[in-house]
């Protein structure tokens, strides 16, 4: 089987810092090879994996803005679909765009849905649906309007994560810098808690940083910037607990999965998938403010953080995600190759 996986351009891949959809598709890629499949990496130029890479994009255009995006989208969404008669499957991570060569290849191709960015491009993805095969990263972001293959939980490489069950007496936030991901909610919660807050994350939104957040930053209130592997797995293991208190009904949360790894248990509000992702009150809490967040931190003593690595270890590992689409590409190859012989 020759599978090409087609990661964004915004960021490397796997990503320094921020980009979640870019290290999936770099979990997958990587697990793929793992398993024996020829896998091919569709990223940007200083991208690394164990497989085959291609590039036409030297770096991501969030890492480089004299680039045009949409440009650097194009070139690289065709350059795949310029080469499709070379693989058996295309598994697009790019959103809706790659569905435009639906008609156009013959290679099957399967798009995970990381999100919807707005429901004006879900008729993109309703033109497409009886071409291309559709999979969810939860079930709580499904679209009624649309068909699914199968909800895939996002998968971690466990090994990069590291489980503590003696942590240090201060709570995580670790995200975007936005409203939607909660970071003056996540402050609030500590400063009723009277415990010491550690904010990691890129800035995707100055004013918000600016007025929502820079104004408490104190020795209790720490922001310290992006980062990257070896930094996570030290702030996620040594938190008492991650605060996600979102606010916005998020399609999985990649740092939720990532925190249980560790051990660490998660405050979250209940909203998204938040329900698939945290037993409530063995792994974390699902709330619906800052009064009951704050609250909660003086309970996540009582949870075990070996039940929370285990759970993660069990729903949220590469090694189960791999498996899962390895199922989805035969399947697919399956009906084909019986529609053929027709």
């Amino acid at each position: 089987m020759r599978v090409a996986i087609l990661a964004p351009v915004a960021w490397r891949t796997p990503p320094r810092h921020y980009g979640p959809w870019e290290q999936i598709a770099s979990n997958i890629t990587e697990g793929l090879i793992t398993n024996g499949i020829d896998a091919t990496l569709f990223a940007t130029a200083d991208s690394k994996t164990s497989g085959k890479l291609d590039a036409v994009i030297e770096r991501g255009y969030e890492e480089d803005r004299s680039q045009d995006a949409k440009v650097a989208e194009c070139l690289h969404i065709s350059n795949l679909m310029e080469k499709a008669a070379d693989f058996d499957i295309i598994h697009n991570h790019f959103d809706f765009l790659p569905l435009t060569y639906s008609n156009l290849v013959k290679t099957p191709i399967v798009t995970t849905i990381h999100g919807f960015s707005s429901p004006r491009i879900i008729p993109v993805y309703q033109k497409y649906n009886k071409v291309s095969t559709y999979v969810s990263i939860s079930n709580a972001d499904r679209s009624p309007m649309l068909t699914y293959a199968a909800t895939i939980y996002n998968g971690i490489r466990t090994s990069d994560f590291q489980f503590q069950n003696s942590p240090k007496d201060y709570l995580l936030y670790f995200g975007r810098i936005h409203h939607d991901k909660g970071t003056a909610e996540a402050i609030k919660i500590a400063c009723k808690a009277k415990k010491q807050l550690l904010i990691a994350g890129i800035i995707q939104d100055k004013a918000y940083f600016e007025n929502k957040v820079k104004p408490f930053l104190n020795d209790q209130i720490v922001y310290i910037g992006e980062a990257g592997p070896e930094k996570r797995n030290d702030l996620m293991k040594n938190a008492l607990a991650l605060l996600h208190p979102i606010n916005f009904a998020e399609p999985f949360g990649l740092s939720v999965a990532e925190a249980m790894l560790c051990g660490t248990p998660v405050i979250a509000f209940d909203r998204g998938a938040m329900k698939e992702l945290i037993m409530h009150g063995k792994t974390g809490f699902l709330l619906q403010n800052v009064s009951e967040a704050a609250e909660a931190v003086a309970d996540v003593t009582k949870l075990s953080r070996r039940e929370c690595r285990r759970w993660s270890m069990e729903r949220f590992s590469q090694e189960k995600m791999v498996s899962d689409y390895i199922k989805v590409y035969n399947s697919i190859l399956m009906k084909r190759k019986e529609s053929l012989n027709i």
